[in-house]
């Protein structure tokens, strides 16, 4: 993305977050949903009969953008020094005569934390699509290397053999617990309100549950339960605290490209233009993993965003102002950079670069140590103590780099010899056969994010 802007300072304007998410959040986007909300409401009075239908209908038609443009709220404000009451003085003036029904019995967290509920369904809903969107990137490398055996590491050094297909399963599996985790959130996090000033709908008189009810069956959203002035802010927490789940799972997987990439490792790398792209103004031979590293950077800002949501909690009696001058930053900032990591993921693992003949070549390099759990499961099997038939390994695998390999070392030890033929011995140091129960597991857990996804 890019703007000829010279003037812009934050980077969600002309460096991350794609266009159609920061238009979520865009001056005029929220307006367009305060004035929704001021329709809802008027049409619903007009229903019951408190506000004249002909009123109501004037309401509407002045509740968009072309009536109501945001010049006209800011001159407002800049006497009022007052955003909402501004935007009811401008609404007012657009209906005419009807205007004096304009926002009713309403208080204005009715209005902003109602809207508040549209821009999170809105978002929430991308956010969604780009959990999907990477689930299915993820599964399919799973199911194009689910044989593909690699070596696996523990402590960073190397374990046995895992498939790379079973390693991209579990990340799909943990994406795809964020989806559901975000389905299970979503009906406590997308909710209004439209109950006065402190939440007991007094201003509404016997008519309160119907306005509330009537408003947000318009809108499509669900009422609070139990709001005080404002809906209550563990549910935006909540949802933040999602956002931080997420982008560790993106630091996760990001990080395991980085360290997967690293030269003496080298086994799979994120996509890069040889054509054009650079890696390095002085070293002109660097294939950086640059996104990788972006996804991590961005993911520990929005993991910080979770914590001012945490405190907003703490409210002063039936409501304060502290929460709303840091959500107007963190909660557009949160969602733009996730959409933006998950899509940079997805970028990432749709066009992977998974290096088989290199990822061979690291288990080669074991000189077999890495097939040790099976030589000891095997002679345990065939009547030897465990903990013997562990020191005995333990001592076979002693400077495992150097020649003679495994499979030779055991053949020719007495004790592996009196138990184990060599073709047993040459059986189980074979990593494609050592990884046949991971491939099946693969299978399983393919099978079943692909019937996750199709919901």
């Amino acid at each position: 993305m890019a703007d000829d802007r010279s003037d812009l300072f934050c980077p969600l304007e002309f460096r991350y977050g794609r266009e159609v998410v920061r238009g979520l959040f865009s001056r005029d986007a929220r307006l367009a949903r305060w004035l929704r909300v001021e329709a809802a409401l008027a049409a619903t009075q007009a229903e019951l009969g408190i506000v004249p239908p002909d009123a109501a209908e004037a309401i509407g038609r002045a509740a968009d953008l072309a009536h109501v443009p945001i010049a006209k709220v800011d001159a407002f404000e800049r006497t009022l020094r007052h955003d909402v009451m501004a935007m009811t003085r401008a609404l007012a003036e657009a209906a005419g005569p009807s205007g004096r029904w304009v926002h009713f019995g309403a208080t204005s967290a009715d209005i902003t934390d109602t809207a508040l509920a549209l821009e999170l369904k809105e978002s929430a809903g991308i956010l969604r699509t780009d959990l999907t969107e990477l689930a299915r990137g993820l599964v399919d490398l799973a199911r194009q290397h689910r044989a593909t055996p690699e070596i696996g590491r523990t402590h960073g050094q190397d374990a046995i053999p895992i498939s790379f297909g079973y390693k991209m399963a579990v990340a799909a599996a943990e994406v795809v617990r964020h989806r559901r985790r975000l389905d299970e959130l979503l009906p406590r996090l997308v909710v209004g309100k439209m109950a006065g000033a402190l939440g007991t709908g007094a201003g509404f008189g016997a008519h309160a549950i119907a306005i509330e009810s009537g408003v947000m069956a318009r809108l499509g959203i669900a009422a609070d339960e139990a709001p005080t002035q404002i809906v209550g802010r563990d549910r935006v927490a909540e949802f933040t605290n999602w956002l931080a789940l997420v982008s560790a799972t993106a630091e996760r997987l990001a990080t395991e490209v980085r360290n997967l990439q690293r030269t003496e490792i080298a086994e799979v790398a994120e996509p890069f233009d040889e054509a054009r792209q650079v890696g390095s103004s002085t070293m002109a031979q660097k294939r950086n993993p640059i996104v990788s590293e972006n996804v991590t950077s961005l993911a520990r800002l929005v993991r910080a965003f979770a914590q001012p949501p945490m405190e907003n909690m703490v409210q002063w009696h039936e409501r304060d102002l502290a929460n709303s001058g840091n959500e107007r930053i963190v909660l557009p900032h949160a969602i733009v950079l996730e959409d933006e990591i998950l899509t940079k993921l997805t970028q990432i693992f749709r066009g992977l670069r998974v290096d088989v003949p290199r990822m061979a070549e690291g288990i080669a390099r074991t000189g077999g140590s890495a097939m040790t759990e099976n030589l000891m499961l095997a002679l345990t099997g065939k009547g030897l103590a465990r903990a013997e038939a562990h020191e005995v390994l333990r001592t076979l695998t002693r400077d495992p780099a150097s020649p003679p390999p495994l499979a030779a070392r055991a053949k020719a030890d007495p004790v592996v010899r009196r138990l184990l033929t060599d073709s047993e011995i040459d059986a189980l140091v074979d990593p494609a056969a050592y990884v046949a129960a991971a491939t099946e597991k693969t299978d399983r857990i393919v099978a079943r994010l692909g019937r996750d996804l199709a919901a």
